[in-house]
């Protein structure tokens, strides 16, 4: 074995020994059957960091940033989230694996179950709060589209820092309270075994969070262009993390979901940024 693939092996088993240590972690937070499948998986890491340790002859142990990491994600975001992202990390390393099969053909097996077995596990999680990851996607998207515009139009229509930051504020807030309305109602009446009042709950909550960033600003800038900017700055901000979030739990395009949120809220602000300009002009207001 040559020194390059030797270093390749050991850095497999500290990859694996972490994994390991990060699903003990988690598993030992959570109840039920996904704290089953997460024990049975830590399992599976387990035996793969064995298979490496018969070839490096080494006692590895866990990157403890790297678990670190993971578990607060888990623990702060989504156990989903964490485990996906953690796993989609680890199919870089199949380009890797690939190179040292022909020396050592205990990596083919390795790398099919590291595809398929796990990946079968982690779809048979179920967490809660992703049941009503519908209802988030409601509250970011319209809190985006309809505040962006508003902020947008009231900016050159108002041209008052101030004046802007409280209207939207105070707009915001009540669209947050109808929207859990709306959401408690539209979940209630549909019957689809969610709860309705954790519905309007993260409704109402992701849209007010939303609202404040990108109100924000016009309560720290003096000019509405530069407020304006860092708005939409932050609605981008809020667009790329939450669409990272949903690509990696839902499986799908990063690139995909951005630009549809993106294209929608700016085209929104571009549209109300002009209708401002136009009830300037045609109401003549000025205020000082």
């Amino acid at each position: 074995m040559d020194n390059k693939t030797r270093k390749t092996i050991e850095q497999f088993q500290k990859t694996e020994t972490t994994e390991h240590y990060v699903y003990k972690k988690l598993a030992a937070t959570i109840k039920g059957e996904n704290r089953k499948i997460l024990e049975k998986i830590a399992d599976d890491e387990e035996k793969h960091a064995k298979i490496w340790q018969k070839y490096t002859g080494k006692n590895t142990k866990p990157s403890k940033l790297k678990a670190f990491f993971y578990i607060i994600l888990a623990k702060l975001i989504s156990f989903t989230f964490a485990i996906k992202l953690m796993e989609k990390n680890e199919e870089k390393a199949e380009k890797a694996y690939k190179t040292i099969i022909e020396e050592i053909p205990e990596a083919k097996t390795i790398m099919q179950e590291e595809n398929q077995h796990e990946e079968q596990l982690t779809a048979m999680l179920d967490e809660e709060r992703l049941d009503y990851i519908g209802s988030m996607v409601l509250g970011i998207n319209d809190a985006l589209v309809e505040l962006t515009g508003a902020l947008a139009g009231l900016s050159f229509a108002l041209q008052n820092t101030s004046l802007i930051g409280l209207t939207g504020l105070i707009t915001g807030i009540s669209a947050s309270l109808s929207m859990a309305a709306s959401e408690y109602l539209s979940t209630r009446s549909e019957k689809t075994g969610k709860s309705p009042i954790k519905a309007a709950l993260y409704t109402g909550s992701i849209y007010l969070m939303t609202v404040i960033l990108l109100v924000l600003p016009y309560f720290l800038f003096e000019s509405y262009m530069t407020a304006l900017a860092v708005t939409l700055a932050t609605a981008i901000l809020i667009i790329l993390i939450f669409t990272f979030f949903i690509s990696i739990v839902k499986e799908e395009k990063l690139i995909k979901l951005f630009l549809e949120m993106t294209l929608v809220s700016l085209g929104v602000a571009i549209a109300s940024f002009g209708i401002g300009i136009l009830a300037r002009t045609l109401f003549n207001i000025e205020i000082q």
